[in-house]
């Protein structure tokens, strides 16, 4: 043995467990005895030893119970191994077999001999030795496991950095170069005392700003997103906002811009106000792609639809559609992407991803469907009673 092992010896017989005590101790054991099972589960609760020898039949609980409670008890112990050597008799080796079963590590019949004792005391190290390796191999995997997974999600955490950085970057450029565009005019302007270069730069100014602006907010949004304020209100009161506020720059763009919206819809419980900033920015979207597709003022014929309908459960839907420009598979797959906009250098890519998040912490969802050259939809879909994020 590599070390001195702690054996709990059960046996109602004490000429048995005097021998069999001596005969263990001889071989480095610190032997433990019991005359019943009862005090043998005390102590082996008590001592926590790492192998038990016990007859199988002993008045009261016998030794397969004992089995039983001790193999249950050890693998509840987190680390307590525990191997049972079961002792029996010529005429019981049904019970030895069913104990075996149980997982016994061995069983040695009486009268005991020292063969017999060293090959299950063995097999019992052995298992033992076995286990402990696997015990330990296992807490290293989960180890390295721990440290790849650190090491995989900080670099996930840096990529994702570079990916925020760059788009941010070509975000601000882009913005830069409006600002030195329009600060060429308006010196321009100046030094030739030209008003149309000087309104030209005005205006170009003004634009910039104005993306300046709301880059910084939806920045911001989504950074660190106000806490919704789900109230009972009416579904359709934010679609008929936004198409209230959206109508003159639709006309203005030769787009048809229309409500959709049943009578007397129930209450849902919704943020309204996140829920209208939401729609705004798909119905100007929706607006920029009529306008891609070459419709406006002299070439009418932009359509964009806005629907509100109630769905099972109490919840509501909103779709947004148009005939604008479309998109390819590639554009789609990015759409909700940090920093990715399909209108050049006139969007963020920040409003859609801002928008999705909205609508999950809503509990719902938001799907695309689109097509290069035929238009796409929006379909938003907020349940009834959702579990909401607040």
């Amino acid at each position: 043995m590599s070390e001195p092992q702690h054996i709990l010896l059960v046996d109602d017989e004490d000429g048995i467990r005097k021998v069999l005590g001596l005969t263990l101790a001889d071989r480095g054991f610190t032997v433990h005895a019991a005359e019943n099972a009862e005090k043998g589960l005390a102590l082996f609760r008590e001592l926590k030893p790492t192998i038990v020898i016990t007859d199988i039949k002993m008045p009261g609980m016998d030794g397969l119970e004992l089995l039983r409670t001790i193999k249950a008890e050890a693998q509840g112990d987190h680390g307590h191994d525990a191997e049972v050597i079961l002792i029996t008799g010529h005429g019981d080796i049904d019970l030895a077999i069913q104990g075996i079963k149980l997982d016994a590590t061995d069983f040695v019949t009486k009268p005991i001999s020292d063969d017999a004792l060293d090959i299950a005391l063995r097999r019992a190290s052995e298992r033992l030795n076995m286990r402990r390796a696997i015990r330990e191999h296992t807490q290293e995997l989960e180890r390295l496991v721990e440290q790849k997974t650190r090491q995989l999600l900080a670099a996930e955490r840096l990529a994702a950095i570079g990916q925020t950085v760059a788009g941010l970057s070509h975000a601000i450029k882009n913005m830069a170069s409006g600002l030195e565009g329009s600060i060429f005019l308006l010196g321009k302007g100046l030094e030739m005392d030209r008003r149309a270069y000087l309104e030209q730069g005005w205006e170009m100014l003004q634009a910039n700003v104005e993306k300046i602006k709301n880059l910084s907010l939806e920045m911001l949004r989504y950074a660190k997103p106000e806490a919704l304020k789900p109230t009972l209100c009416d579904p359709a009161l934010p679609a008929r906002e936004v198409t209230e506020l959206l109508q003159l720059k639709a006309k203005a763009a030769g787009v048809e811009l229309s409500l959709s919206q049943p009578p007397d819809m129930a209450p849902v419980r919704l943020d309204a106000e996140a829920l209208h900033r939401c729609l705004m920015n798909l119905v100007g979207n929706a607006l920029d792609a009529c306008q891609a597709a070459g419709f406006g003022p002299d070439a009418p014929g932009g359509q964009v639809r806005l629907a509100v309908e109630p769905v099972p459960g109490g919840g509501v839907r909103y779709s947004v559609s148009d005939n604008g420009c479309g998109l390819d598979a590639e554009a789609k797959s990015r759409l909700f992407t940090a920093f990715f906009s399909t209108k050049g250098e006139g969007g963020s890519g920040l409003g859609l991803m801002t928008t999705k998040k909205i609508v999950e912490e809503h509990g719902g969802t938001i799907a695309v469907t689109s097509e290069k050259g035929s238009g796409t939809a929006f379909d938003v879909v907020i349940p009834g009673q959702g579990e909401l994020n607040v």
